[in-house]
């Protein structure tokens, strides 16, 4: 188990940690948290090198994938930087990379209820005016309390404090995130548990984050 007292905040910055191999050839990762070795809630990052492939396999509790950098893809398409994937409790594929590709990944946190399958680019979709100024947000997947959204920060913009029921979970991808409780540069990840409250801004640089609340434990 790692990571799975969901009472306590935990912040790791990813560059910082060891990329550990993984059941398929040219497959790494780097683990955030872990259930069980290879079943069970998971969050990790994982690189593909260029032509591994991962076997055809199902994911009895749903996968939620940010590609970070790189084509990623499976029988059913390719998907570039940027795009969001949601395959649902029960589905399966056969994922693989031709030239490489890393990514964010989330297992076994889906609603029992939860059936949508998505494949968002977010490099073609409109950004929303947030509710503060200097904030912009992308809404990707909503399920009764569950939200997943990217966020975009001009830089030396503030957000109203706040707290989160069913926790937050906050994935850098550019920029700078900063709160009271300290500062996480791009590839942080902070999962904060629920009823955490802050008061989150950004200072010189446009920040992009992917955020997802109301899924964890309470």
């Amino acid at each position: 188990m790692l990571n799975q007292d969901y009472a306590k905040k935990v912040v790791i910055e990813t560059p910082l940690l060891d990329w550990e191999n993984s059941p398929a050839k040219g497959v790494t990762r780097k683990k955030l948290e872990r259930e069980e070795a290879e079943r069970g809630r998971a969050t990790s990052v994982v690189r593909y090198a260029a032509g591994s492939a991962f076997p055809t396999h199902y994911h009895p509790h749903g996968e939620e994938i940010f590609v970070l950098d790189g084509i990623f893809s499976d029988e059913n398409g390719d998907y570039p930087a940027g795009t969001y994937l949601r395959n649902p409790a029960g589905s399966s594929h056969a994922p693989f990379s031709k030239d490489g590709c890393t990514l964010f990944v989330k297992l076994c946190y889906f609603d029992p209820l939860d059936t949508a399958q998505l494949v968002i680019n977010t490099q073609q979709q409109s950004w929303l005016q947030g509710m503060v100024a200097g904030l912009q947000v992308m809404p990707l997947h909503t399920f009764e309390a569950q939200n997943t959204a990217l966020v975009k920060w001009q830089s030396h913009t503030q957000f109203n404090p706040h707290r989160h029921w069913g926790g937050e979970e906050i994935f850098v991808l550019q920029g700078e995130f900063c709160d009271e409780h300290g500062r996480y540069p791009a590839l942080s990840w902070i999962r904060s548990p629920h009823l955490s409250q802050h008061q989150p801004f950004v200072e010189e640089q446009e920040t992009i984050i992917l955020v997802k609340t109301g899924h964890l434990p309470m």
